[in-house]
């Protein structure tokens, strides 16, 4: 069994490739998650309400609501195992738990170490202006960059490379039965990278996150 996982950032990304996902449930995991993607959509409204709420907080008081804190980190660790599930990993048949909280049999997990206090300064500047270089690289991981479109006019392109290496694993899974460890790696270190640079930008962390795929 694969396992992907680092503690050296304050952001830690589980993923565990059970053995071997099913040759062709993740043509259907698009239908299966629909109740999962309707309930992240309310709780990314609360996490952006939060996330400003927090800003001004940390501005003021150098702290991150403890409550708050834990509120935002569970809407990320239940995107990231409804990703692990669906198209941003395909690496499990295992239904994802409908919980902000941790659940130790489940093969993905996230946590982030709580903060014991963040820059009064950073806050005004860390999620726009010292973000930007990843923003451009984690766009290429996670699709909807601007582009132009023949014909004239800007299209969001949306198939980013999480997406593309996941559906080639899972075409590979399809005729092989086997879920290529090489691209179970690089998924997971694409995600990894996009949800450092999303516990920065959100707030959650000062330490800046490194430019690098594996650990």
């Amino acid at each position: 069994m694969a396992q992907e996982g680092t503690t050296a950032y304050p952001l830690t990304l589980k993923g565990e490739l059970t053995a071997p996902p099913g040759r062709g449930w993740w043509l259907l995991k698009w239908l299966l998650a629909i109740p999962h993607f309707i309930i992240l959509l309310f709780l990314w409204i609360a996490f952006f309400v939060i996330t400003v709420v927090a800003f001004f907080a940390i501005l003021f008081t150098g702290k991150y609501p403890r409550t708050l804190f834990d509120f935002n980190v569970g809407v990320l660790r239940w995107t990231w195992r409804v990703e692990f599930y669906s198209y941003g990993a395909l690496a499990t048949d295992k239904y994802p738990p409908f919980t902000m909280d941790s659940v130790p049999d489940y093969p993905a997990d996230l946590q982030v170490e709580y903060p014991a206090e963040l820059s009064r300064g950073l806050v005004l500047v860390k999620w726009w202006l010292l973000a930007i270089p990843h923003y451009i690289i984690v766009s290429f991981f996670v699709g909807g960059m601007f582009g132009w479109e023949r014909g004239g006019g800007w299209k969001v392109q949306n198939s980013g490379l999480i997406f593309i290496v996941a559906i080639f694993a899972a075409i590979w899974l399809l005729f092989t039965g086997r879920y290529p460890p090489d691209l179970f790696k690089l998924v997971m270190g694409m995600n990894r990278w996009a949800y450092r640079v999303g516990a920065y930008a959100f707030l959650l962390t000062d330490k800046y996150p490194p430019f690098r795929l594996w650990d």
